[in-house]
């Protein structure tokens, strides 16, 4: 018996009624898309033979349905900030990013010269994107991004994906049958998305081809090109852990309140390894960040940091990177302040606490249910104006506090 969905008009597809609407789109809709952006047909044939929908993939909103918020999205805990550097997960990126650094020095020296990307920096993305190449990356990318731009709750933007994907093919940087990607679209080792990959990855080997599936070269270069492009400065770090007197305020994180390092330092911030900050940073713009608030480690970080957040719009991740490759270049050790026991709270319970905040006046940044600086530093806002010590970190008393 064909498993049906029903739509909101009280009629039930099957999955091969929904099959035949997508091959009808492709040749209806998005052939003539394609063909309008240089597409061959034999490039349009090749890419989507034998292709069909995966209706397992996340995220999909059937011909005739609503898009629905999943439950789970909603009711989702959000863990402590320290759970994402668990020990394995950091030892691996370290370890292996240790062991290639001697593997592969050639080519990282050879990266950094071109496009001032530190070689350890290089190894940490490509580290965590795909275990430097040791994850499977199984999906037939045309069968990923076909089935999103047809019936994703982001269907445009994969449908734009999708076009760039042939565009790749078009171009003979790689076989329709060899692009391989996420359950996400997500191409090759470095993870690029096909429009990243147009923008960014590079022919770093020679061999005309930019294969960020199976060339290192291409991999290590394609990374440090995408960083180059979104302004990384030569020679300068990604910030410095450091100490945070309880005389500065927690809520004066954020990329839109920088100082000089000079002025941090006058207030009393320290790195934690009691060297001074480095003389040429003294009067360039430093910020504080500081991801779990008072609950965790504190960091002034450079535009650099900033940087690595344009791979991946994530606090944590951009810390993540910065942190492995300074244990791949310097055997640096664990952060010095410890992560705290915070987190336990569902999404939804962050996401009421931001509407909460923004019904008060402050910009907590939206209601994502995740504490980014701005809903961290509106906590400690208000914290502060009721005469609270600033926690700058959303708990289970807040909640209850601010409501």
């Amino acid at each position: 018996m064909a498993f049906a969905f029903c739509s909101n008009q009280g009629f039930a597809a099957s999955k091969s009624e929904i099959e035949a609407q997508f091959q009808i789109w492709l040749a209806n809709d998005l052939w003539p898309e394609a063909k309008a952006k240089g597409i061959s047909k034999a490039t349009f044939d090749q890419a989507f033979a034998g292709v069909t929908l995966n209706f397992d993939l996340p995220d999909l909103v059937m011909p005739g349905e609503e898009p629905k918020t999943p439950q789970k999205q909603a009711q989702s805990e959000f863990g402590s900030p320290g759970k994402y550097f668990n020990t394995k997960t950091v030892n691996a990126v370290t370890s292996g990013g240790t062991a290639r650094a001697g593997q592969y020095g050639r080519i990282l020296k050879a990266v950094e010269s071109k496009y001032g990307v530190p070689g350890e920096i290089a190894l940490a993305i490509w580290g965590r994107e795909s275990g430097f190449g040791s994850v499977k990356i199984p999906y037939n990318a045309f069968t990923v991004l076909g089935t999103k731009a047809f019936m994703a709750t982001r269907k445009d933007m994969f449908r734009g994906e999708l076009v760039a994907a042939l565009e790749i093919i078009e171009k003979g940087y790689i076989g329709a049958g060899s692009m391989k990607s996420s359950w996400a679209g997500a191409l090759g080792q470095p993870q690029f998305m096909p429009t990243s990959y147009l923008e960014h990855a590079v022919d770093f080997d020679g061999d005309g081809k930019r294969d960020i599936w199976n060339s290192v070269p291409d991999t290590l270069g394609s990374i440090a090109h995408y960083l180059a492009q979104y302004g990384w400065q030569r020679g300068r770090d990604w910030g410095y852990e450091v100490n945070v007197p309880e005389s500065v305020s927690c809520a004066l994180e954020g990329p839109d309140q920088g100082k000089p390092f000079a002025a941090w330092a006058k207030l009393g911030i320290a790195r934690v390894n009691g060297k001074p900050f480095p003389s040429g940073e003294t009067k360039r713009e430093g910020f504080l960040l500081m991801p779990a608030g008072r609950h965790g480690p504190a960091f002034i970080v450079t535009k650099n940091f900033y940087v690595l957040k344009e791979y991946n719009m994530s606090d944590l991740y951009a810390l993540f990177i910065g942190h492995a490759g300074d244990r791949i270049a310097h055997g640096a050790a664990e952060f010095s302040a410890g992560w705290g026991d915070v987190g336990g709270l569902y999404r939804s319970d962050i996401a009421g606490l931001q509407k909460t905040l923004e019904k008060k006046g402050y910009d907590a940044g939206g209601a994502d249910g995740f504490p980014g600086f701005k809903t961290r530093r509106s906590i400690g806002d208000w914290q502060a104006k009721q005469g609270m010590a600033p926690t700058c970190f959303p708990d289970k008393d807040l909640i209850k506090a601010i409501g």
